[in-house]
């Protein structure tokens, strides 16, 4: 199944940009749909963008204030992968729900750990392509 889609990364912890990549790899994503935040590329139309962030219980201005900016001309779904507490969760979700995006529900919760610490265990990594998968089937 091919969709527009795009992972946005804002984590210096390799384990998110694992994950982010898993993603790609896994639905066969264009070359540059795993970026930082804010992209090298604008997002245009997309179908699903996922945020993968690592975050305390307050997000950094620079992403809230991107997440601020994805209106439904950018993309028409927003997905939360977070490294991070549900405090975070509601905030980044306000942002993007002001911005006038559809926001999924069900966020993704994972813990990266050390910055170094690039690996993902099997079954983490088949719970997030089952919670993509879940999340698709359910788009606007």
């Amino acid at each position: 199944m091919s969709v527009k889609m795009r992972v946005l990364v804002s984590s210096g912890k390799g384990k998110m940009m694992t994950l982010a990549n898993s993603v790609k790899q896994e639905f066969d994503l264009v070359p540059n749909a795993v970026d930082k935040i804010p992209p090298a590329y604008s997002c245009d139309k997309e179908r699903i963008i996922i945020l993968a962030i690592s975050t305390g219980d307050n997000p950094s201005a620079s992403v809230l204030n991107f997440c601020k900016e994805l209106t439904k001309a950018r993309t028409a779904n927003v997905a939360l992968l977070l490294d991070g507490p549900e405090a975070a969760a509601s905030k980044l979700k306000e942002a993007l729900s002001s911005a006038g995006t559809n926001v999924i529900d069900e966020v993704f919760y994972t813990k990266c750990g050390l910055s170094f610490l690039k690996s993902v265990k099997p079954e983490e990594n088949k719970a997030l392509i089952e919670w993509v998968n879940r999340i698709l089937t359910q788009l606007k």
